[in-house]
């Protein structure tokens, strides 16, 4: 995803990515990337239970969240909450 958003000349909205992955956790892609795309939207997904995402981090405020397994239509409502949204809205 790196290396993606980093040759990619066109506007890039919106991350999706899972909070626990093999290399590097989703919150530090999503930190990394923002430093390329200041105005990048991130939603984050996992199929951990809220205990092991509260640890995580990933309920703190304003932060977009999926939890696994979730529908096309959950995901889809997820991506124009994230898109619609302003920096002074409070999303979950």
């Amino acid at each position: 995803a790196l290396s993606v958003v980093a040759s990619f000349e066109g506007v890039v909205h919106l991350l999706l990515t899972d909070l626990v992955m093999p290399r590097m956790g989703g919150r530090e892609l999503a930190e990394m990337i923002q430093v390329l795309r200041p105005t990048l939207k991130t939603i984050y997904m996992s199929g951990y239970t809220d205990d092991a995402l509260v640890r995580d981090g990933a309920r703190e405020g304003g932060m977009l969240f999926l939890q696994k397994p979730f529908t096309m239509a959950t995901l889809g409502r997820k991506v124009r909450e994230a898109l619609t949204a302003t920096a002074h809205d409070e999303v979950d």
